[in-house]
């Protein structure tokens, strides 16, 4: 591998990232000295150094130069979310070799059997159950995901390097570094209209995206969709498709149709039919992959899900907490049918957590109308992430749009009080910012004043 040729030490900057951890876990396994850099602490820190590698949280050239070889021999990785500093303007003077995660990533799967989930929504949740399906079903396996898998507690999955399974992100355009086998995209819903610019120009990308497999056959995407390959749906007809689609014990209960066989009986306990949908696209890739496919029933009923993709932080017979990274419309419209098709008869509070001045500006009208779904709203401050402040666009500015009588913002130290205080049996907490630090301190206070 180019990038890895006569490299001892990788130097991660922006190591706490999700993306990026997995990658630093799969370079500390091949046997490469590995550290970084992050901001802030985090639970994936706290297990990356549990793991024997060390990180620093102070931007100084001094933790950099503790932490490296020589220039030959070490490889700078960054991504894009992480902003110009101290360490990447030394590395950068100093020439040493630096680059994108995208393309480390790219390097290390070219020459792997590679599937590839792209889409506006759904890659974590689909590439999680696609790494569980592959290593349950005993393939070897490598997965790189978005999200920590509830399995495995982890967003790597090891089970040997002849497949590997890799998230492909549409943002700033990584997904054109991979070279992958079999893949699918679940979705082109605009969005990063702040790198993109137009939505025609965002959907173009995925296009070319598709254009990166050979084989149609060996591309899945949702029906609907104006690509070439093979269509998936739910109770429509289409080349990879749920029949018989019913609920028992919380749990969905389907016959999977593919284009050679039917599978029978399958059942899936994640909620929601946007996550339905992702289950059939991952055993259809699965299935191309060549999975066994008298395997792939009990492999799939055993899928635990995703931190933080409606992960239940509590459920009793009067309170209900959820905890989801939903942060475009089109995912707080799943999020609200997921919980609907649950609890259709309780009233839903939901706490949401605006991320990137720009998206909000960018799809305030939808936002307020898939957030007016929700008998209760309440608003924290956007998260900026990588981006500064836009003049005028505001969470109150937001909330105005909404139409709801039952609609206010909050600031996080409030927060506690005003879930605690809400007669909605149903909370919910929805945002991909830092509102899951919010989730254990609410969670916390409802459990202590219960």
């Amino acid at each position: 591998m180019k990038y890895l040729d006569n490299i001892q030490t990788l130097y991660f900057i922006g190591i706490g990232g999700i993306g990026m951890s997995a990658l630093a876990r799969y370079c500390k396994l091949k046997g490469y000295d590995v550290s970084g850099y992050d901001r802030t602490e985090s639970d994936i820190t706290d297990t990356l150094i549990s793991e024997d590698i060390s990180i620093s949280f102070e931007v100084s050239v001094e933790s950099f130069k503790e932490n490296s070889s020589d220039k030959e021999n070490t490889l700078i990785v960054y991504t894009p979310a992480v902003k110009a500093n101290a360490i990447l303007s030394y590395v950068k003077d100093q020439n040493y070799t630096i680059v994108k995660r995208a393309a480390l990533l790219g390097e290390i799967t070219k020459d792997t059997f590679c599937l590839a989930v792209a889409g506006t929504h759904g890659k974590t949740t689909t590439s999680a159950i696609l790494g569980h399906l592959l290593a349950e079903t005993g393939m070897a396996v490598t997965a790189f995901l978005g999200g920590i898998a509830e399995n495995y507690k982890s967003n790597f999955i090891s089970n040997g390097t002849m497949i590997t399974v890799v998230e492909a992100d549409e943002f700033d355009r990584s997904f054109m570094q991979l070279r992958p086998d079999i893949a699918c995209i679940t979705s082109m819903d605009a969005d990063h209209l702040d790198i993109y610019g137009e939505a025609s120009e965002f959907e173009n990308t995925f296009k070319d995206f598709s254009q990166l497999i050979e084989n149609k056959e060996h591309l899945l995407y949702k029906k609907g969709l104006t690509l070439e390959g093979r269509t998936v749906a739910i109770e429509e007809k289409a080349d990879y498709e749920a029949q018989n689609v019913k609920i028992e014990d919380g749990a969905y209960v389907f016959d999977l149709k593919t284009p050679t066989r039917t599978i029978e009986n399958l059942h899936f306990f994640l909620p929601g039919k946007h996550n339905l949908h992702n289950a059939v696209t991952a055993l259809g890739m699965a299935i191309l992959a060549g999975s066994p496919t008298y395997r792939l029933p009990e492999a799939l009923q055993s899928f635990k899900g995703v931190h933080r993709r409606f992960s239940y932080r509590i459920k009793t017979q009067d309170l209900v907490l959820i905890d989801d990274y939903a942060h475009h419309p089109t995912e707080l419209n799943a999020l609200h049918q997921a919980v609907t098709e649950m609890y259709p008869q309780e009233e839903k509070l939901i706490v949401f957590q605006p991320h990137l001045f720009s998206r909000t500006k960018d799809f305030a009208t939808e936002f307020a109308e898939s957030l007016s779904q929700f008998d209760e709203i309440v608003l924290l401050d956007i998260y900026p992430a990588r981006e500064e402040p836009l003049q005028g666009i505001t969470s109150k500015w937001l909330l105005e749009k909404v139409k709801s009588s039952r609609k206010r913002l909050v600031t996080k130290d409030e927060l506690p009080t005003v879930v605690k205080q809400s007669k909605c049996k149903i909370k919910i907490m929805a945002g991909a910012g830092d509102i899951g630090v919010e989730v254990n301190k609410v969670k916390e206070y409802l459990q202590d004043e219960a």
